[in-house]
């Protein structure tokens, strides 16, 4: 991973920090240490997350799908080497849930750990996901845990310190049905990244480092279609409903078994619209770029 952020040029100086960030032996928490699958492509993201986390701040990573928010939050929690936690927010998640509750256990009452607590005593970075669909006596947790106070004070139980290391990285896209807007006193307690949408040249990258065999001109035909979708959606044509990253890579993965690479776009991408004239208008934009039948593969041998 140092090897790909060097080759992005991310500041020296900043890669030093890290190394140094990841001094500590945790081998007794290997298992939480996880290698994302891709890379994340951004210098100037990349700076400023290392920069806020090195600083002691914790993030929020806000901006449509297909920006790379879950995929940056992975690859700073694996290059500062720190055991990952991830907490999806819905509406049953509660206090209960972050710091965790009294159970039972060989017969007797003992405490269950949740996340937070785990990322707290650990020293790990815990990855808020769509932390825009929190509940109110969810976000109350949150809000001693991410300020100066940086403590988790449970009733009945003692006052937990955060480990010096512990960070949190929370992810928003405003749209999707259940978010709603953070209150101030929230947002005050991130440093926020408004993530951009991944350019064509950083595609190309992604497409290449995940799929070395695909050749040049059906990756590139890939990335132009999915660009052209891309500016679509961000002029209001279509919905971002098919300019879907993963869904592309999902029919890149289908297409290797020998599925038809316009089928495979079909059910990943096209058919994730419902609206019959905006699925008209994203079909009839990809039929320009990829051909409905190809005898080849796609692959080279």
């Amino acid at each position: 991973m140092f090897e790909e952020l060097k080759k992005q040029n991310i500041n020296k100086n900043l890669l030093k920090e890290v190394e140094k960030f990841r001094s500590e032996d945790i081998s007794n928490l290997n298992e939480r240490i996880v290698k994302p699958e891709f890379v994340y492509y951004g210098k100037e993201v990349w700076e400023m997350a290392i920069t806020a986390i090195l600083s002691g701040e914790n993030l929020l990573l806000s901006g449509p799908k297909a920006t790379g928010k879950n995929v940056l939050a992975s690859n700073l929690a694996y290059i500062f080497n720190r055991p990952q936690r991830n907490i999806s927010f819905h509406i049953n998640t509660d206090y209960n849930t972050l710091i965790g509750s009294d159970t039972f256990k060989n017969g007797e009452v003992v405490f269950r750990k949740g996340p937070i607590y785990e990322c707290a005593v650990n020293g790990g970075f815990g990855i808020l996901d769509e932390i825009n669909m929190a509940k109110n006596d969810a976000i109350a947790v949150l809000h001693a845990v991410l300020d100066h106070r940086r403590i988790i004070d449970i009733p009945g139980y003692e006052k937990i310190n955060l480990g010096e290391k512990t960070r949190f990285i929370a992810t928003m896209n405003y749209g999707y049905v259940g978010t709603k807007e953070l209150n101030e006193a929230l947002t005050s307690r991130f440093m926020v990244i408004d993530m951009p949408n991944i350019t064509s040249e950083n595609l190309k990258k992604l497409l290449s480092d995940k799929y070395p065999s695909l050749k040049e001109k059906y990756r590139d035909a890939f990335v132009d279609m999915f660009s052209s979708l891309q500016l679509k959606s961000e002029n209001g044509e279509i919905s971002t409903k098919s300019v879907d990253l993963r869904g592309l890579i999902g029919s890149i993965n289908m297409m290797k078994l020998g599925l038809n690479p316009y089928d495979s776009i079909k059910m990943a991408m096209i058919n994730k619209s419902f609206d019959s004239f905006e699925k008209k208008i994203i079909e009839d934009s990809i039929k320009t770029k990829i051909p409905l039948k190809i005898d080849e593969s796609i692959f080279n041998d």
